[in-house]
């Protein structure tokens, strides 16, 4: 039995399968054979292209969307040398690997997921564009010449001679609009990559964007989620950041970065000169007019930055405090009084437990069913396995972790996501009951796939629970449903007539698409050629079709020329800038930049 046994030749190791393919897949793309090369993908497959391939971001489904992507830019990459950069593995009938190679123009990493039928997924990331790597490591700068040098200028005055030219003698080459976190991020990736750009910001100090929320405001997400470029947070970081802290954190990140910056400037208004190639961007920086002409115009302005305050009879002859969510100061001067949140997402949720801890007499407004979570099994099954202290321990960066999070297409991501939120569903049943029993409108999302796709497609609809939805379970919190009919001199009233005196009203109504920064500042003529920001495609409530792919307009090419759109929480922040960096340094550099697959206009507003 045993020589029999010896005799068997061994099965093909996850590593010898991924080799195998690579190999075939690398040879096919070498010989320009396309057939073949797509022959290796599952009929049911997805490709997710970041920059690397494609010069945009890029999901293509199936054998014939594989060809097609082949066909437009295999020859101008000219991809070679795929390799595994750690061992395969494989579960569940599926093998896994870590992959980089290079194109013409840079270096790549992916990731890569194998059937018995072929390649299932690959995501495939531009990292550097080679001769123009990032100063980093063997390859930092040294900061001092060593020696003596008549008239030798600090480093300080070097950078002050800098700030006052930029804007002034020197044109930038990017202006990105907004200095939040995505603007921060952005800049400080095209400060490393030698970019000229400059980031306008209209308060009056970085983070403020952050310190002028209502004073309860922290972060959702976990710290390991959270971390921006080149500077993780210290180790000591709190999970949960409060919003003050991260505004000195992006203040402080700003000045060490070295992020060019423009504090108290408005951009009143921006045009593109065609034949020019340039942009006209007229700014108000501290009482003075200041025009900039770039090549690129980057609109950071976040997508929840543009407040939907909706118009309702007799907003005018409310005597009480009314104002949108964005702008609200805080609980401290309602102790007492009565409140109004209109509204069931996250910041109703967090302005209505502010308020209840001040002594306010509160009532939230839900006009349509929210998805919730607790913090807590959000944290443990749904992000725990990427972003925890847990998940460092087991080898997962932060890196890592976002690429595993992107190497999922997101037409497929709800078969991943459903099954975490049936287990969370499972666990929280008592919670979720006695939400129920209150009259609170629970939902999972269309299709059971709960919080990330609810963000992904429409960026609302949902709350993680931090401690306010216990307060609606019992009572404390008091419900009424329906949409706002009208207001009176000291109530809501609502379609159905329901009363609800009001000496505050708080609209925690959302957000408008950032598009709509565009037809502000551009024109809406403009602002229809690019259309809507945000959303898959889904044809999900508030996310319509057709498919998209890629979150619309996101972190590329738009419709129009020099035209972008940075945005999101500070994961995408993170993860994203760096392709948005990358798109346009290549641009700055005059590599060709030929983008497959552009982005087509379906939805305007």
């Amino acid at each position: 039995m045993t020589q029999t046994a010896d005799r068997i030749a061994p099965a093909e190791s996850p590593q010898a399968r991924v080799e195998d393919w690579l190999a075939r897949f690398e040879a096919a793309l070498t010989a320009r054979d396309i057939e073949a090369a797509a022959a290796l993908f599952a009929v049911d497959s997805y490709w997710r292209d970041l920059v690397s391939f494609t010069w945009t971001l890029k999901t293509v489904e199936g054998r014939e969307g594989v060809a097609g992507l082949l066909g437009g830019c295999l020859d101008s990459t000219d991809p070679r040398g795929f390799r595994t950069t750690e061992p395969a593995t494989e579960a569940g009938g599926v093998t896994e690997a870590w992959i980089e190679f290079e194109t013409a123009a840079g270096r790549a990493k992916g990731y890569l997921r194998l059937k018995d039928e072929g390649a299932w997924t690959l995501l495939t990331t531009l990292r550097e564009l080679k001769g123009f790597e990032e100063p980093e490591r063997d390859r930092r700068p040294r900061g001092v010449d060593h020696g003596v040098v008549r008239g030798r200028r600090s480093w300080a005055e070097k950078r002050a001679d800098e700030r006052e030219r930029l804007g002034a003698e020197q044109q930038p080459y990017v202006v990105v609009i907004g200095g939040g976190q995505g603007g921060i991020a952005l800049g400080a990736r095209l400060r490393q990559l030698g970019v000229p750009a400059l980031v306008v910001e209209r308060n009056d100090r970085p983070g403020d964007s952050w310190r002028n929320r209502y004073k309860n405001l922290c972060l959702h997400d976990p710290v390991w989620y959270d971390h921006l470029p080149y500077l993780p947070f210290p180790e000591n970081w709190p999970v949960f950041a409060p919003k003050d802290k991260i505004g000195d954190w992006l203040e402080m990140y700003t000045r060490l970065m070295e992020v060019p910056y423009w504090t108290r400037s408005t951009v009143t208004s921006a045009s593109f000169d065609e034949q020019a190639q340039q942009w006209r961007v007229v700014v108000d920086r501290d009482g003075a007019e200041v025009v900039l002409t770039p090549r690129h115009l980057v609109f950071a302005t976040g997508v929840s930055g543009k407040p939907n305050v909706p118009s309702l009879p007799g907003m005018d002859v409310f005597e009480g405090d009314q104002h949108h969510s964005s702008a609200h100061p805080g609980p401290d001067a309602y102790a007492g009084k009565k409140a109004v949140v209109i509204g069931s997402n996250n910041s109703a949720h967090d302005i209505c437990a502010a308020l209840w801890e001040h002594g306010a007499d509160v009532t939230m407004v839900q006009r349509s069913s929210t998805h919730i979570v607790k913090s807590d099994s959000l944290m443990e099954l749904g992000l725990g396995d990427l972003y925890s202290e847990r998940a460092v321990r087991s080898g997962v960066t932060t890196e890592k972790a976002d690429m595993i999070f992107a190497s999922i297409p997101y037409r497929i991501m709800p078969a991943f996501q459903t099954p975490v939120y049936d287990r969370i569903r499972e666990r929280d049943a008592d919670f979720y009951a006695r939400l129920e029993a209150a009259g609170f409108e629970h939902d999972w999302g269309d299709d059971g796939s709960g919080l990330f796709l609810k963000y992904l497609r429409r960026g609302s609809g949902y709350y993680i629970d931090v401690g306010a939805a216990e307060l609606v379970a019992d009572g404390s919190i008091k419900l009424a449903h329906g949409q706002v009919d009208h207001l009176t001199r000291d109530a809501v009233v609502l379609a159905d007539g329901t009363e609800l005196e009001a000496d505050l009203v708080v609209y925690a109504t959302g957000y408008g698409s950032m598009n709509g920064w565009v037809a502000d500042l551009v024109g809406q003529e403009t602002a229809d050629k690019v259309g809507k920001c945000w959303g898959l495609g889904s044809a999900t409530t508030k996310d319509p079709g057709p498919w998209e792919g890629e979150q619309r307009n996101m972190w590329k090419p738009t419709q129009q020329d020099g035209l972008w759109f940075h945005g999101g929480n500070l994961h995408q922040s993170r993860h994203y800038s760096l392709y948005l960096a990358l798109q346009l340094k290549a641009r700055y550099e005059g590599i060709p930049t030929p983008v497959y697959g552009l982005q087509e206009v379906h939805h305007r507003s």
